[in-house]
């Protein structure tokens, strides 16, 4: 810490640009780190919950309704709410066969449930990749703007070159210090993320067997057969 405060001291504005600009992707990493932490453990809760509870009920409004209990993150509501969904007539839709429909409306609603689960892991691969070389950074302009103050005074030691350069260099520990949990994060949250997906596409894959089941008339050959 006492390195940082004199690093902020002895710098010029470039280099308190840069200990400024570390410190902000910081934050954001740690803020996109417990948010998506918190709703990445509720959605594979609501997941798993859900799921079982809607495969329980007796029929798709009573599904519904359940799933407006557990489903607290909008991963498989959405999903449902699509499928349920009336085609519109007179539109290009409503000229698609039954299945074509239901399957575009499915994966149109799992994409845009996709799109919030990965929402921030843009963010955390960007700090873990930058953030290093911006430190780095900020230790060649450190040692720089040290070394051209030492020549100044034109007179040189190494305890006049061992501290500013020290402090210089921790920079570089910063830039570290910010990458590495961005980094974790953002691997573990992938891995939660894909098995999110997976699951989802399980579940829409599923629900598009049930509805279609539902919707097929009787096979005419069965029909004649009863009819005999």
């Amino acid at each position: 810490m006492d390195s940082l405060i004199q690093y902020w001291v002895q710098g010029d504005a470039i280099g308190r640009a840069v200990a400024v600009m570390l410190l902000i992707m910081s934050i954001g990493a740690w803020v996109v780190i417990f948010w998506k932490g918190w709703m990445l453990t509720r959605a594979r809760r609501d997941l798993v919950l859900g799921a079982q509870a809607f495969w329980r009920a007796a029929d798709l409004p009573s599904a519904r309704l359940a799933l407006k209990d557990l489903d607290r993150e909008q991963v498989l509501l959405p999903l449902v709410e699509a499928a349920a969904e009336p085609v519109a007539a007179g539109t290009m839709e409503a000229r698609a066969l039954p299945e074509a429909q239901l399957t575009r409306r499915l994966r149109d609603s799992l994409h845009e449930v996709m799109q919030r689960l990965k929402a921030g892991q843009v963010l955390l691969a960007s700090v873990g990749s930058v953030s290093p070389f911006v430190g780095l950074f900020g230790t060649v302009w450190g040692i720089y703007h040290a070394m051209m103050g030492i020549a100044n005074e034109g007179s040189v030691s190494i305890d006049k070159v061992a501290g500013p350069v020290g402090e210089a260099l921790i920079m570089t520990a910063a830039g570290l210090a910010v990458a590495i949990p961005a980094v974790l994060a953002y691997n573990v949250f992938g891995k939660l993320v894909s098995a999110c997906e997976a699951d989802l596409e399980g579940f829409a894959h599923d629900l598009r067997e049930a509805l279609m089941g539902a919707r097929s008339p009787e096979p005419r050959g069965q029909r004649d057969h009863q009819e005999g």
